[in-house]
């Protein structure tokens, strides 16, 4: 007898299969590659934002820098990386691209010029962009948080793993739109856009959107599109209740990017059509596309981690993407980029354009490892049906042709296995 091909045999091979399999989702982290329910991933519990309790806060102003002078640096750092960056595994797409020699212009509070030294999270990878109200460059941030926004979208990755921005080798261009407690207006972010577009992004994140807008904002963004500048925009101010559009995001060619939460549910209350806490989901507001923006971790002005919440950090890490996307494809239009970011987000599971989080939350792997497509022409509201070829109709004729011989060649033998017997009993029965 063979051996091996017993009942027994086969047990033994099925049961060492499936500790094989046990052994390998144990070894995996399913919940940063498996989507969850209605398409959106969810990141084990493991990778909630625990750890950012401990670090100091950082918001998108600072209204008592007046009597207590500019955000003092963080004394403490992250060893692990945060829960979003688990989620998007944007190391899964560095092969394809780190954001190299694709220039994001952060329009904001500034960018601490000592990020760009030495072993600071933006080391040679800093320029500093003009300083459109008072004197001097974008190379202080009193505030803390356009330091923030820089380093979660381009910071370095350090040796620690602890956190790390999307587009690691992607350059800044700190434009500061703002007054030393991070307010702004929308003339102001008009001359910041202008001199993003000036100064050679390819990128421009809007990290302290204006409240509302002006015929000065309105052409700066044509001016921008016109240089080939994609515009990325959060959906509404940073830790206030959304009351309407800020702005450029409510312009037509701004990207406009809602925040999201580790479960992947959009931040702040269930979205019913009245204004969501964070600027989740506003009504009569668009929504392109969501990112994580709960609890974010990145480097601060002076060195250290902070922890942030709002729409700008969840901006900040689709314009981090959208520069790993054109350090793969620098030929790319603005066009392009938002296509595949849109035809390759984590789809909502409801109709399209979702009121809350637009085209799904970004995909930065799906994003870079897609084909490219065959034009910027934005995508279809439906996506589309996959019609299968039609069947080999020759392998379905000889498959025909074989039935039917096997079925005469069965009657045939049958009818003769009949007639042999019939001989036989007559055989028997004759005198």
């Amino acid at each position: 007898m063979r051996r091996g091909r017993g009942p027994t045999a086969r047990r033994r091979r099925a049961g060492a299969a499936s500790a094989l399999c046990v052994a390998l989702l144990s070894a995996t982290p399913l919940t940063a590659a498996v989507p969850a329910a209605a398409d959106t991933p969810a990141p084990s519990s493991s990778a909630t934002p625990s750890a950012s309790a401990e670090l100091p806060p950082m918001g998108q102003t600072f209204p008592d820098v007046r009597e207590s002078g500019c955000r003092k640096p963080s004394t403490r750092t992250a060893d692990r990386a945060p829960w979003a960056q688990v989620y998007l595994r944007p190391e899964a797409a560095w092969p394809l691209g780190r954001g190299a020699g694709v220039t994001v212009a952060v329009l904001g509070s500034g960018v601490d010029a000592s990020a760009g030294t030495g072993t600071g999270a933006l080391a040679g990878r800093l320029k500093l962009g003009p300083r459109v109200q008072g004197q001097g460059d974008s190379g202080q941030d009193c505030v803390g948080h356009g330091t923030f926004l820089a380093t979660l979208l381009a910071g370095r990755r350090p040796s620690d793993g602890g956190p790390a921005g999307l587009a690691p080798e992607a350059t800044v261009l700190a434009v500061r739109v703002t007054d030393d407690a991070g307010t702004t207006t929308a003339d102001l972010v008009a001359q910041g856009i202008r001199a993003a577009a000036d100064g050679g992004a390819r990128v421009a994140v809007i990290g302290s959107p204006a409240p509302a807008p002006s015929q000065a904002l309105a052409e700066a963004v044509e001016y921008a599109a016109a240089k080939g500048v994609l515009l990325v925009g959060p959906t509404g101010p940073d830790g206030q209740s959304a009351k309407g559009a800020v702005y450029p995001t409510g312009y037509p060619g701004v990207l406009a990017v809602a925040s999201i939460g580790p479960s992947g549910a959009p931040s702040g209350a269930s979205v019913s059509g009245d204004a969501v806490s964070g600027g989740a989901a506003t009504a009569g507001v668009r929504v392109d596309l969501a990112a994580p923006g709960e609890g974010l971790q990145a480097a601060g002005p002076g060195g250290g981690h902070f922890t942030a919440s709002g729409p700008s950090g969840a901006a900040a890490l689709v314009a981090g993407a959208a520069a790993l996307l054109l350090s793969r494809e620098p030929g790319w239009t603005p066009a392009q980029v938002v296509e595949r970011l849109k035809s390759t987000a984590y789809r909502p599971g409801s109709a399209l354009p979702d009121p809350a989080v637009g085209w799904g939350t970004v995909d930065v792997v799906a994003a870079a490892t897609a084909q490219p497509p065959v034009t910027g022409a934005p995508r279809a509201t439906a996506d589309p049906v996959t019609v299968p070829p039609p069947p080999d109709r020759t392998a379905v004729t000889r498959a025909s042709a074989l039935a039917g011989a096997s079925a005469g060649l069965v009657v045939v033998v049958t009818l003769a296995a009949a007639a042999l017997r019939a001989g036989r009993r007559r055989s028997r029965t004759a005198p």
